[in-house]
């Protein structure tokens, strides 16, 4: 019996750290199928920009709600979802942008210099994804490190690079803010996401949510790593 707990409990901590990754290749799996299988509509290339774009945010807003989630449960395993979750929304930040510029444009930078000062919404993407860059070369511990309590100010920059990726959501699907045109971008919803989470980071409700948890995980998986 204890032989075969344990066996259990190894595969279980061996499916929680895949966990983060297949959630972000998933959609990868997906947007290939749908692009080669002429699924994407009548313009597959706005279609797949924007389904990178929506894939970026929500693994970003993923990744902020394991802190919540620790806070309200105490699952020290979510906290470890954090860093391989960040780093694949930044991934998929860059995919949305060359998806832009190589697939959109196919790097016409003439093009891209003409439309980019009529379309102020890349200049908010590019600062979103120059924040997200940061935090992904500096989320190693050796930057941690090396940073002490600067690698936290730096960090919570995370929480700028959601409300502008935001931002950049609402310019670009201009007043389709309920996704009523048929289409599913849904920037309202991702920004009441965002506001919650938010909300559930300040310092007294995470205190009022540790004094009044009525219950816990096992204490086995709260030590799960």
């Amino acid at each position: 019996m204890t032989y075969s707990r344990k066996m259990l409990e190894g595969w279980g901590a061996r499916w929680r750290r895949v966990v983060p990754h297949v959630a972000a290749w998933l959609p990868a799996v997906w947007l290939l199928w749908a692009w080669e299988a002429r699924a994407l509509g009548v313009n597959p290339i706005q279609a797949a920009t924007r389904f990178s774009g929506r894939t970026a945010l929500t693994i970003l807003l993923i990744s902020l709600a394991c802190t919540p989630l620790h806070t309200i449960t105490g699952w020290n395993k979510a906290l470890a979802w954090r860093r391989p979750l960040g780093l694949y929304a930044f991934t998929w930040a860059v995919g949305h942008l060359l998806f832009f510029v190589w697939v959109d444009y196919g790097f016409d930078w003439g093009s891209l210099r003409l439309d980019v000062g009529t379309k102020p919404y890349v200049w908010v993407g590019s600062l979103t994804l120059a924040i997200l860059a940061a935090l992904a070369l500096t989320s190693h511990r050796w930057w941690m490190a090396r940073l002490g309590k600067r690698w936290k100010q730096l960090h919570r920059l995370v929480y700028l690079a959601a409300v502008l990726a935001l931002v950049h959501y609402f310019w670009v699907v201009k007043g389709n803010f309920l996704g009523l045109s048929g289409s599913i971008d849904l920037p309202l919803f991702y920004s009441t996401v965002l506001t919650v989470l938010l909300a559930l980071r300040l310092p007294p409700v995470r205190r009022a949510i540790r004094r009044g948890r009525a219950w816990r995980l096992p204490r086995r998986f709260q030590r799960a790593s």
